[in-house]
């Protein structure tokens, strides 16, 4: 199989062009300012703030890995891409969104230690301890993506080699094999355990004990403050989980009926955009550090 074509049934599915260019670069720049405020101001030198700098840099990573060339597919007549390629886009994706998710398992963590040992938590969310942590989740992502990609490999590809996707996708990818595919629904659904429920699963675990623990604080002020610092990580694992679980753990063609790929297309593109909104909006730190970097002072307290 020396080039997959990007079948033209992808236009339904996607906005215009122009707003595409738009949105890529809105997600450029939100993230790339996001990770600059948190460089820039020592008050964002925490945990907390240091793992959402690394979720905004996969977000570029792994949009920028699909959504240049959804680009230039939409805007050409020729939408063929080598299976180097394909291969490459495919493990790539893989890589920085498994890397994603595991690291919202952490970011939950993260916040666990924040609220429930809060005189202990610079102890023990330690720089090391930090980079650790990212460290496996990079080699939990390394290893999961291989695991997909080699398996979808394996299979015997005979063409026509058109798929009904706008980017090299692994269930996408598994419809054009001339082979039974069962096997690989079975792997999927096992490594997707793995990738997915794990995390997920460590993630409510971590929050019931966090809520557990903010029902005991006496003053209905604190219990506030302390639930607003889950809501937006909350927020971002709902929009990033759901479309993955649709897409990776469901059997056969399910995962790419007209619903799947728009979820694909949220989840790529869509969540990469509302993070950095979503973790800045009503952060009093993060408008404070914008005013400064901008040059107008402090903001109110």
């Amino acid at each position: 199989m020396a080039k997959v074509k990007i079948q033209n049934y992808i236009e339904p599915f996607v906005s215009p062009p122009v707003l595409q260019k738009v949105f890529y670069l809105l997600i450029l720049v939100s993230n790339s300012l996001l990770i600059t405020l948190i460089h820039q101001d020592t008050r964002l030198h925490t945990p907390m703030y240091f793992f959402i700098s690394v979720l905004s840099m996969l977000d570029m990573c792994y949009t920028t890995t699909t959504v240049p060339q959804m680009l230039a597919h939409i805007l050409s007549k020729k939408r063929a891409i080598s299976f180097a390629r394909c291969v490459a886009q495919m493990y790539i994706f893989l890589l920085f969104g498994i890397i994603e998710y595991c690291l919202f398992s952490i970011m939950s963590v993260d916040r666990y230690v924040a609220i429930c040992h809060p005189l202990r938590y610079k102890v023990i969310m330690s720089p090391w301890v930090c980079l650790l942590m990212v460290g496996i989740c990079a080699a939990y992502g390394v290893l999961d993506g291989l695991s997909y990609t080699f398996f979808a490999m394996c299979l015997p590809y005979c063409g026509p080699n058109e798929t009904d996707h706008y980017f090299c996708e692994v269930p996408a990818v598994l419809k054009l094999a001339c082979a039974d595919i069962s096997l690989n629904d079975l792997v999927n659904i096992i490594t997707g355990f793995s990738v997915i429920v794990v995390p997920l699963s460590l993630i409510v675990l971590v929050y019931v004990n966090i809520f557990a623990t903010i029902m005991k604080i006496r003053s209905a002020q604190g219990r506030i403050k302390a639930f607003s610092t889950c809501t937006s990580h909350i927020t971002v694992v709902t929009m990033f989980a759901i479309p993955c679980i649709i897409m990776y753990m469901s059997p056969g063609s399910d995962s790419l009926s007209n619903n799947g790929k728009k979820m694909a297309l949220f989840y790529n593109v869509a969540t990469a955009f509302l993070n950095p909104v979503i973790y800045s909006l009503r952060n009093k730190d993060v408008n404070r550090a914008f005013l400064k970097l901008v040059g107008r002072g402090r903001a109110p307290e």
